[in-house]
């Protein structure tokens, strides 16, 4: 673990994976909650987690990389389920990355539980993990000048839904009709840090 400070009252805290990022968010959450840290944010990213709004960074960054990090606890929370259809353009170049049929592509992603490990990009777009690694595919070599709402689609070892249309390039395997951000709900985003999520196929 490193700590780096970031102004005057934000530290920047770099860990070794993905895995140790959802877990360090996490219990910096729980400490929140109970009252042992006082923090304005706390926003999780791939392999870091940032604190803005710290009376003392210094203090903390020592505190932190003196502690073990428990690993982060399974949410008691019942998933979020995001109604797919497997129609991308992308899904049979995928499937031949994965060296199956599209069909079984739709088949091992609608059977994948997945935790958003951090929010990004857009408003509402969560970074989902839960595939093998084995399932990784890269982003394509040319990016789409603009990527339908609602595309489910994947990027290394990430799962993603476009909240609106952008510009983008990861692979494009489905559609939802999911509303991924809402200005007139609370909260706005769909998703957030630590929220399951299954992919319910429906044709």
């Amino acid at each position: 673990m490193r700590t780096l400070p970031v102004g005057d009252d934000a530290l920047l805290v770099e860990v070794a994976s993905g895995d140790e990022a959802q877990a360090l968010h996490a219990e910096l959450v729980r400490r929140r909650a109970e009252g042992s840290l006082s923090v304005r944010e706390i926003v999780p990213a791939a392999r870091t987690v940032l604190l803005d709004g710290l009376a003392d960074p210094a203090r903390l960054a020592a505190e932190l990389t003196a502690a073990e990090v428990p690993p982060a606890p399974a949410r008691a929370r019942a998933a979020i389920e995001l109604p797919v259809r497997y129609d991308g353009p992308d899904l049979a170049d995928v499937a031949a990355l994965w060296g199956v049929s599209p069909e079984e592509v739709a088949r091992v992603h609608a059977g994948t539980e997945f935790t958003v490990a951090f929010c990004g990009f857009a408003p509402g777009f969560g970074y989902l993990t839960g595939l093998p690694a084995r399932y990784n595919v890269p982003r394509r070599a040319t990016p789409r000048t603009a990527v339908p709402a609602g595309s489910v689609a994947l990027a290394g070892p990430y799962t993603g839904v476009y909240p609106r249309s952008s510009p983008g390039g990861w692979q494009l395997i489905g559609t939802t009709d999911a509303v991924l951000w809402d200005h007139a709900r609370v909260p706005a985003a769909l998703l957030s840090p630590g929220t399951r999520v299954r992919f319910v196929r429906t044709a």
